[in-house]
């Protein structure tokens, strides 16, 4: 149980200091707030090579590049909001982890709603047919025994 408990722990550490890894300490600016925005820049900033991750969580080369090119922005005195239209400009808007919502992406944010409404309405078409019944007619023997099982149902 204790070998286990050590595990955790030791996955847990691990899992939590990746992420710090991936900003290398020559990356980091003097300035706290600058570093403070540049971190936070990152974190909005998909890594090209991981696709699922951050420039700030990746370990890629080229995450790396980005991570010094939001930081050489900054130090250069951009908005936060300049640093990432420059970024967008050269590397298009899947370099940004949460997409805009624009006329070229308005598919993408809206396909999931389509679909649930489309489920939405056939259930609710499903829901108004009445059941048909595929069951064939009973055969005059079986009507007979049926009569006798409710006769004598009844009876009891």
């Amino acid at each position: 149980m204790q070998r286990l408990l050590n595990f955790k722990i030791a996955l847990t550490a691990l899992l939590i200091t990746t992420a710090a890894l991936a900003v290398e300490p020559g990356e980091r600016l003097a300035d706290p707030a600058q570093e403070a925005r540049a971190r936070a820049l990152s974190l909005e900033l998909r890594c090209l090579v991981c696709q699922n991750q951050s420039i700030d969580d990746s370990n890629a080369p080229l995450a790396k590049d980005l991570r010094v090119l939001v930081r050489e922005q900054i130090t250069a005195g951009k908005s936060d909001a300049d640093v990432m239209s420059f970024i967008v400009q050269r590397y298009g808007d899947f370099v940004l982890l949460r997409p805009r919502f624009t006329l070229s992406t308005a598919l993408l944010w809206l396909t999931p709603i389509l679909i649930l409404g489309a489920v939405g309405i056939a259930l609710a078409q499903r829901r108004r047919q009445p059941a048909t019944a595929d069951t064939p007619p009973l055969t005059t023997d079986e009507q007979r025994r049926l009569d006798a099982l409710l006769k004598s149902k009844d009876n009891a």
